[in-house]
């Protein structure tokens, strides 16, 4: 009954607001001052008490909403010093439409919103942007803890939301790529927000919020949540291990015999629904919930066992339409869950973890013609190396890697050593300047655009004296949907030093870019890529992911045998 209240209270929130959401535009204007007005962009005023001062303000319409947040604030401003505009700046996310066009605003607040844009904070010292593009915290927010079953007040909640809707306008450089619809969908959070009557409830509200980021920096917000559990219902887990597909569930090992065979579940078999609800609908509903740059990058993620996130309810016992390994023969059955609250069952499970952990981290080509790196394995070449002695190393690594018929570059995880691309291949392979993309960082002249960086030391050792190696053998560069981020810029580095490489694989994550983390009431932390990155002739990387040579798609047999294709392919090639 109480829920069948809350949907009521909603849509009649939602239809009061349909025209107009008053607390979004508070948020707007709140966001814009935030961001630009001097008294709050230097830090003189707080602008968190700004906003829990005024937030709870009755029946304000946008223009009154303007003249409370600018009463207390010097609005004869003078222009700060302004530094040399940058030529190149993305400026994508850069739309005040929202006060320009907006025809309920008067003309006197649309000139008090232009003068203090016009008359903008400008430099290196802004109260809530950090300096350097590379630096991850943003400063100055305020964690405003409670207790983790405690719901936030509702100013408190309204200013999480607050936050994350000014990281979208003016720290996140790819906003222009999110749903046309993203704004809406915002709104429509404001209204779940103002009746979220639990902590679950609101977290729920987060999780949507930032799921439309659709950014796999985001990702792992989910984990902070202390309700994840009923929220993605991860209590109970599957007998066997599988792989998410577009339209089916691969059933790819047996962990608990005894249950799958009570439920006649094999290895092979693909699962078509759960409880009636077909597998695109339950990862269009996955979706909703989790941050992820493209859909290869949700698959991927759904479908770790350790993670647990596929189910769509707490019930332990799942009704599942099967069509069986190497039929079109389709059965219904049903399935026991299993409860780690048992013992034994749940030590079989770690136990198979440990195994498949242990057998991804010995993953490596062994080939007599083939030099092979993993760029998450790097580091133990220099690790036990006196300081004075890691050049001569690296070099005889290399020369070796070079008398061979073929070098492998294994991207396909997190690089551990950042200086083994960077620094050590383009010393000892690099022929000329590697500007081999283009890094943009958020343009402090005005906050919500982003600038080219020119600096070298962004894309190569400027001052390294190269051996310049002219190698003639094959280069291969293997990527998936685990290069992300600093897998992904050195994969571009290396694309730039072996022009003539092959990339080989599936779409890699499409969050390449520095981390920033912004600090939300409740103690959560919010990450998301900061900076934007392109190929030297523009080409997107966010989202699209990197660009491959040879792409593989996986078919159920990848899945289900413990060799590497790839590498397969890759000998074949030689």
């Amino acid at each position: 009954m109480r829920k069948i209240f809350l949907i009521i209270c909603l849509f009649f929130l939602q239809q009061l607001h349909a025209k107009e959401n008053p607390i979004f535009d508070f948020i707007k204007v709140w966001n814009f001052l935030k961001y630009y007005h001097p008294d709050l962009a230097s830090g003189k005023l707080d602008a968190d008490s700004l906003f829990l001062n005024h937030i709870e303000s009755k029946n304000l319409n946008i223009n009154q909403t303007i003249s409370l947040l600018t009463k207390g604030l010097n609005n004869n401003v003078n222009s700060t010093k302004k530094s040399n505009s940058p030529s190149d700046v993305i400026d994508d996310n850069h739309n005040f439409d929202w006060f320009e066009k907006n025809s309920n605003i008067t003309t006197k607040n649309k000139k008090i919103l232009q003068n203090i844009h016009r008359k903008r904070f400008n430099g290196e010292q802004h109260y809530y942007v950090p300096k350097d593009g590379f630096t991850l915290e943003i400063p100055h927010e305020k964690a405003y803890n409670f207790s983790k079953e405690e719901n936030l007040p509702l100013k408190f909640r309204l200013l999480a939301l607050a936050k994350i809707i000014g990281a979208i306008d003016y720290l996140y450089p790819h906003k222009y790529l999110m749903d046309e619809h993203s704004t809406e969908t915002l709104k429509s959070l404001i209204d779940e927000s103002l009746i979220a009557d639990s902590r679950k409830a609101f977290e729920t509200v987060l999780a949507k919020a930032v799921a439309l980021l659709e950014d796999t920096h985001s990702y792992k917000f989910y984990n902070q949540l202390h309700h994840k559990k009923e929220i993605y219902h991860t209590s109970y887990f599957a007998p066997f291990d599988y792989q998410i597909l577009d339209d089916y569930v691969l059933v790819t090992h047996i962990i608990i015999s005894e249950i799958c065979a009570k439920a006649n579940i094999a290895v092979g078999d693909r699962i078509k629904a759960i409880n009636g609800q077909s597998i695109p609908e339950i990862i269009l509903e996955k979706s909703k919930l989790l941050s992820t740059s493209n859909r290869a990058g949700l698959l991927f993620r759904l479908s770790d066992y350790q993670q647990n996130l596929l189910w769509m309810d707490d019930d332990t016992i799942k009704n599942l339409t099967v069509q069986k390994a190497g039929h079109s023969e389709i059965i219904q059955t049903q399935l026991a869950l299993v409860n780690p609250a048992n013992k034994a069952e749940l030590e079989v499970i770690l136990s198979y973890l440990r195994g498949k952990i242990q057998l991804k981290n010995n993953r490596k080509l062994n080939h007599p013609d083939i030099s092979y790196f993993r760029i998450d394995q790097t580091f133990s070449f220099i690790e036990d190396v006196e300081d004075n002695k890691i050049d001569s190393t690296m070099d005889s690594l290399f020369t070796n890697a070079a008398s061979k018929k073929a070098i492998v570059f294994d991207m396909r995880a997190y690089p551990d050593w950042g200086g083994f691309v960077y620094t050590y291949v383009y010393k000892y392979f690099g022929q000329k300047s590697n500007y081999f993309g283009k890094y943009y960082q958020q343009n402090l002249g005005n906050i919500g655009t982003f600038s080219y960086v020119q600096n070298p030391d962004t894309y190569f050792p400027a001052n390294q004296k190269l051996k310049s190696h002219q190698y003639k053998g094959k280069i291969f560069i293997l990527v998936n949907e685990e290069t992300l981020s600093a897998s992904e810029w050195n994969t571009m580095n290396l694309q730039h030093i072996f022009p003539q490489s092959i990339t080989i694989g599936q779409q890699t994550a499409g969050a390449d870019g520095d981390i920033k983390r912004l600090m939300l009431p409740g103690g959560y932390q919010l990450e998301f890529t900061g900076n934007a990155i392109f190929y030297p002739n523009n080409d997107q990387t966010q989202k699209k992911g990197l660009r491959i040579d040879q792409h593989i798609p996986c078919t159920d047999a990848d899945f289900l045998i413990p060799e590497d294709r790839i590498f397969e392919i890759i000998k074949n090639q030689l």
